[in-house]
């Protein structure tokens, strides 16, 4: 019974997934085509001639009906062609793909660092919520709530890379990861500065996960066989703990990416979210809309195996689906 109620909460996950990318997919698309501007126009400068204008129209297809022009995208973009950008004649998918090798490590590694210091300290700071220490570190995390992100990447700039000179303030080696040890060093500071908001967020919901489980029963149950607080929490409170974390981390995953387009410009990265802003400028509009299609399509994917793990790990969640 178990395991039929495991494959139908999977199932309405995964129909929930798609038809979100669907949705989301048919709102980038509209939404892009509200902004001021014609792409024709500026391509071929404010001097071309209305004849001009129309034949290249023509050729991108832009003279067609918004729903034929998303059908025709859509049907290409699920094959995996996001198309030719209209500006540069590059293809999109490859840059996308190029400059996923910068942002997809620096994502990672910054949500492993920040799960690697979150829920310890957030731990300690339930354990520890009625001393000094265990204040500290709970205000702590609401300091590194409070500070925004690129102020925190410049202080970390300024710091490890003017004063002490010990790590690169930007950049990254155009060899890319086939010179591992600097392009570790380039990813240091940003990685550590996006990890500090996520960490602070995580850290807070991990502190109160954990003060909820150390008023449960069970646990005074645990306790009164004579373990410690911490050999109780070890043993059996962990878990309990952990699922609110995972789901918010889970819907961080969109604020992460958000912020890594922040950090990328901060120091100069040359990942996906530098090359969003210039797009952006550029009103490269094919290409800004395969970003943002690539990047949502992410961002649903984690939701969607956060939601597989938290119905393995919790039946509440597969009951209330």
């Amino acid at each position: 019974m178990a395991s039929v109620n495991i494959i139908v909460f999977g199932a309405r996950r995964l129909l929930l997934f798609i038809s979100s990318l669907v949705v989301s997919s048919a709102l980038v698309f509209s939404l892009l085509r509200l902004l001021p501007g014609d792409l024709a126009q500026a391509k071929l400068g404010i001097q071309a001639t209305p004849e001009a204008l129309a034949n290249l129209r023509h050729e991108m297809g832009l003279d067609k009906s918004l729903v034929a022009q998303y059908w025709t995208w859509l049907s290409h973009a699920l094959r995996g062609d996001l198309g030719i950008s209209y500006l540069s004649g590059a293809n999109i998918t490859s840059e996308i793909a190029q400059k996923a090798t910068v942002t997809v490590p620096l994502v990672i590694m910054a949500s492993i660092l920040a799960v690697l210091i979150s829920i310890p300290l957030g731990m300690y700071a339930a354990l520890r919520y009625r001393n000094m220490d265990g204040v500290a570190t709970s205000a702590m995390s609401q300091f590194g709530i409070a500070i925004p992100t690129f102020w925190t990447g410049l202080l970390i700039s300024t710091l490890f890379a003017v004063v002490w000179q010990v790590l690169p303030a930007g950049g990254f080696p155009e060899a890319g990861w086939s010179e591992p040890g600097n392009a570790f060093k380039s990813m240091a500071l940003p990685v550590f500065t996006l990890a500090l908001g996520q960490g602070a967020v995580l850290m807070r919901f991990a502190r109160s996960a954990t003060i909820d489980t150390l008023q449960q029963d069970y646990f005074r149950t645990a306790r009164a066989t004579g373990l410690t607080k911490v050999q109780a929490l070890r043993k059996h409170g962990v878990r309990n703990a952990l699922i609110p974390v995972i789901s918010v981390l889970g819907m961080q995953m969109a604020t992460l990416i958000v912020e890594a387009i922040i950090v990328e410009n901060v120091f100069a990265l040359p990942g996906i979210g530098q090359m969003l802003l210039q797009d952006v400028n550029n009103r490269d509009l094919l290409k800004v809309q395969g970003i943002i299609a690539v990047t949502t399509s992410i961002v649903f994917f984690v939701s969607f195996l956060v939601d597989l793990v938290l119905g393995f790990l919790d039946p509440r969640v597969r009951q209330s689906s």
